[in-house]
């Protein structure tokens, strides 16, 4: 089995031989994005600011926790997602340093804008009402999307082989819209790209899909091709849209809602299932979605065998009678 330089997953994780539909991450629905040029520690809960060197020359103290740090702890507590991010090639110092709050889920989502001269302005931030999906009045109201090109290479290596490059292309096409970013999940489908505010995740992206993507975005559109889903979301709700989707052709952002996500009777080999209904414009679906395990030449016992959602049946419920 042959493996890229540094990367320890399976053949067809970064080429899209492998399906990679129902994986966003299913928690992040407000998240904060903190401009950090580097170096990143592998989890950004680890982040420190360097402690200051003695006169003496001799060994400096011990690393302590900053503004920085001390915000990205705060806010995991309360469930949102932080998010290094950085310009690619060539960084600014910082400060200056740009700060993103955003909400990503349902039908209103919202991204506030600001520029810090110092970091410990993000005690300003209202973490309460981020997590809650209000709007805090921490920066402008921002209409321009932010695209995240995860590169985190020391989480993993392959962030960085396929991210990287990935990220430099991105901005000679789109500017200011793209940022580098530390680890946004499923690593073994980079390089992996999430669109905010709405927050559409793709996966398995060289820079044409990547670009299709985002053109798409840009017009209000999902790419169904490479797309992971969208993050916040139950992983059989993703599957669910998906699917719908890929059934009616609509690919407008708010063309499909996820209404409920329901346990259903399992089937004879005992996989989880799942009864989810969607609305989209004026007609309902229930998709029947399963839990499945993905087998790969790897063997049943490599850890990268991955578990998808798939949809077993979809049924148009009706065509709503309200105009």
């Amino acid at each position: 089995m042959t493996r890229g330089k540094g990367c320890a997953h399976c053949p067809g994780s970064h080429t899209g031989e492998r399906p990679c539909a129902a994986s966003a991450t299913t928690k992040a629905r407000s998240w904060l994005l903190i401009e950090h040029p580097g170096p990143w520690p592998e989890r950004i809960e680890q982040l420190t600011d360097p402690g200051p060197v003695s006169c003496g020359g001799t060994t400096p103290h011990a690393p302590r926790n900053g503004p920085i740090a001390e915000t990205i702890r705060a806010a995991q507590a309360k469930g949102i997602r932080p998010q290094l991010i950085r310009r690619s090639g060539r960084r600014r110092p910082t400060p200056p340093l740009q700060v993103y709050a955003v909400y990503s889920h349902g039908g209103t989502v919202w991204m506030e804008g600001r520029e810090l001269t110092d970091p410990a302005e993000l005690a300003e931030l209202d973490l309460d009402a981020l997590a809650a999906g209000v709007r805090p009045g921490f920066g402008e109201p921002t209409h321009e999307p932010v695209l995240l090109v995860c590169t985190h290479g020391r989480r993993n290596a392959c962030c960085a082989r396929t991210g990287a490059p990935l990220a430099r292309a991105l901005t000679a096409r789109f500017g200011r819209l793209v940022w580098e970013t530390t680890h946004v999940g499923g690593d073994r489908f980079a390089a992996n790209l999430v669109c905010l505010p709405y927050g559409l995740c793709y996966g398995n992206l060289d820079e044409e899909d990547a670009a299709e993507a985002v053109r798409a975005y840009l017009r209000g559109e999902v790419v169904l091709d490479r797309l992971r889903g969208r993050a916040g979301m139950p992983e059989p709700a993703q599957a669910a849209e998906h699917h719908v989707r890929a059934s009616t052709g609509r690919l407008g952002l708010g063309a499909v809602t996820v209404e409920s996500v329901d346990p259903a009777p399992e089937p004879p080999n005992g996989t989880p299932r799942y009864s989810v209904v969607v609305t989209s414009r004026r007609s309902r679906y229930r998709a029947l979605v399963e839990a499945v395990q993905l087998h790969h030449p790897c063997g049943p016992d490599c850890g990268e065998n991955q578990r998808t959602h798939v949809v077993r049946e979809l049924t148009l419920l009706n065509e709503a009678a309200l105009v």
